[in-house]
């Protein structure tokens, strides 16, 4: 399984997560393996969202073969866009490191994100 991870910096495991998904500068991708664990992380520059758009940032994260992403915060049209692409989104809110966060979610310990949950502004 390969997630991205909205990441504030390109530090990989080391970095703190970004807020929101559109406006990240970076995506850590995470792969892991059918035990759960990391196989590799890379981090990726995000295209600018204020030139691209929330409709272009979409795209970009989709040409990165990612299976799912772990966000903080995400809108319900990337929200939906995502899961009508066959990507899942998860949701964590309470763990600002992306290494953390990437283990809470080897462990099964971070659920999918529902429309409920997605950011409305």
């Amino acid at each position: 399984m390969k997630i991205a991870i909205p990441s504030a910096t390109d530090e990989g495991l080391a970095s703190m997560r970004s807020g929101h998904f559109g406006h990240t500068p970076f995506f850590t991708i995470v792969e892991y393996d059918d035990s759960g664990t990391i196989t590799s992380v890379e981090s990726v520059q995000n295209v600018d969202h204020d030139e691209a758009g929330c409709g272009g940032v979409i795209q970009y994260v989709l040409t990165l073969g990612v299976d799912g992403i772990l966000t903080a915060g995400m809108g319900m049209r990337p929200l939906m866009g995502f899961t009508q692409n066959g990507v899942t989104v998860y949701s964590d809110t309470d763990t600002p490191n992306v290494g953390e966060v990437a283990q809470k979610f080897a462990r099964g310990e971070v659920a999918q994100m529902s429309p409920d949950q997605a950011c409305h502004h």
